[in-house]
């Protein structure tokens, strides 16, 4: 007996999305939102911090645990970490092939190689009590200073220090269940000597996409005229709007990407022009960069009423261009929050996700749905 055909649903029927920036795929499985949970549940944080917290080693003028004292820092403050992953001092050598060192060396099979960097800490504003979302767009502003500054020293390190390329890794983990060993409003920096992997896959696929392109003879209408991944695939998004959570007239979207993993994943990137890294913003598309941060963040918190969890990694060129339009990097914003169903409910990716590929049941189209369908003003201070 023949199956009776039935019409594929995206929003009912299991099938697999494409990332293009990664080549990996996600399995959406729309139909197991339906489902009862009795798993782990988490308290959420909402106690009330101070302005200032006297035992926080992030507040101006505290100690750190290292024991330097914090200037009474009235904007951005940057400072080494007191623990950091990295270390800038050249380290002895350790042969990564057996041609290297004769045949005592390691062998392939437990290949290993010497990496050095350095891990700064930015303080986003000297005020404890006080996130991203909390803060007025202005204020953003000099974070988005911040970062600007510190990516380009860091740059500037690796280039005075080493000739192969590194990276710079700008991101902020958010709330205690995302890692963050402190409430006060801080992000990280991670300067290495090397380009990690996820970044690397992404830049790896951006070329690739640019080659593609200019082989084919075929030269589509791109945003800016130049054949950018990112570029056109923002393009469509805000041409389709079904996934778009905001949208700043400066250039800039954020979308819970056709290939999200994430339950509420966000990607923040430009959608008017090719821009290799954040040292080439106008100062108009730095001031809406600012503002839509802001209205990203704020819908975060209104989701669930609660100090919204997440990663947030910018990505760009490995350091400074020395000339920004021969880069293929695009700058743009990952944002991975773990909340699934609620305040307390979280997603966890395991089993089928470590063992096989990554899986959702929430649709992108869905979650995008419910961020733009909270309100845009934070819910402590809506009026009752």
């Amino acid at each position: 007996m023949a199956e009776e055909s039935v019409a594929f649903e995206p929003t009912e029927h299991p099938h697999r999305r494409y990332n293009p920036l990664t080549g990996k795929h996600v399995l959406v499985s729309p139909h197991r939102t339906k489902r009862p949970w009795m798993g782990q549940t988490e308290e959420p944080v909402v106690a009330q911090l101070p302005k200032h917290d006297s035992k926080c080693y992030l507040c101006p003028g505290n100690e750190r645990m290292g024991g330097e004292k914090n200037p009474d820092y009235d904007n951005t403050f940057v400072f080494n970490n007191d623990f950091p992953a990295l270390l800038p001092a050249p380290l002895p050598f350790l042969p990564s092939n057996p041609e290297e060192s004769g045949p005592e060396s390691i062998s392939q099979m437990f290949a290993s190689r010497p990496v050095r960097g350095r891990c700064k800490v930015i303080c986003f504003h000297p005020r404890h009590d006080l996130t991203l979302a909390m803060m007025r767009p202005e204020e953003i502003e000099a974070v988005v200073e911040g970062w600007k500054g510190v990516y380009e020293a860091e740059g500037r390190f690796l280039r005075e220090s080493q000739r192969e390329e590194g990276y710079v890794q700008i991101f902020e983990n958010r709330g205690a269940m995302m890692g963050a060993s402190a409430p006060h409003p801080h992000g990280q920096v991670w300067t290495l000597s090397y380009v990690p992997e996820e970044p690397a896959v992404e830049l790896e696929n951006l070329e690739g996409h640019a080659t593609a392109v200019a082989a084919s003879g075929s030269h589509p209408t791109y945003p800016d005229g130049k054949a950018c991944l990112l570029l056109s695939y923002a393009a469509e998004e805000v041409a389709r709007k079904e996934r778009v959570v905001e949208i700043d007239e400066s250039g800039w979207v954020a979308v819970v990407p056709f290939w999200a993993i994430w339950p509420f994943e966000i990607l923040l990137l430009p959608y008017k022009r090719h821009i290799p890294s954040i040292l080439q913003l106008t100062a108009d598309e730095q001031a809406g960069l600012a503002r839509i941060l802001k209205k990203v963040l704020v819908r975060y918190d209104n989701l669930f009423k609660c100090p919204f969890p997440y990663s947030m990694g910018l990505h760009q060129a490995p350091t400074p261009p020395s000339v920004p339009e021969e880069s293929r990097a695009q700058v743009h914003f990952h944002f991975y929050p773990p909340l699934l169903r609620s305040a307390s409910v979280r997603k966890f990716l395991v089993g089928f996700e470590m063992m096989g590929e990554a899986q959702r049941d929430l649709t992108a189209e869905q979650a995008a749905k419910r961020l733009r369908d909270v309100s845009d003003v934070h819910y402590t201070l809506e009026k009752e």
